[in-house]
């Protein structure tokens, strides 16, 4: 069993967006693990694995549009199962 299941993906677009204060408040205030938020001040990528998916995409949107948005349940993957 995972201890993270399910792997979120998505993009936000906005202005003045701050790369590190985003790795930031995902390390302050979410679980999860395998971070990856990078990008520019217009358009962030964000890869995340989490048990809480939408307090991300809650987040996420308070900064900007989100779009692209993947989220895939690792742990019926693992199964051989569609996530």
């Amino acid at each position: 069993m995972l201890e993270f299941r399910y792997d979120t993906q998505l993009l936000i677009e906005g202005e003045h967006l701050d790369e590190a204060a985003i790795n930031d408040h995902f390390l302050n205030h979410f679980q999860g693990d395998c971070l990856l938020a990078v990008g520019d001040e217009e358009l962030i990528k964000i890869h995340y694995h989490t048990n809480e998916p939408w307090r991300v995409l809650e987040y996420c949107a308070s900064l900007g549009e989100i779009y692209d948005i993947v989220i895939e349940d690792m742990e019926r993957q693992s199964k051989g199962l569609k996530g």
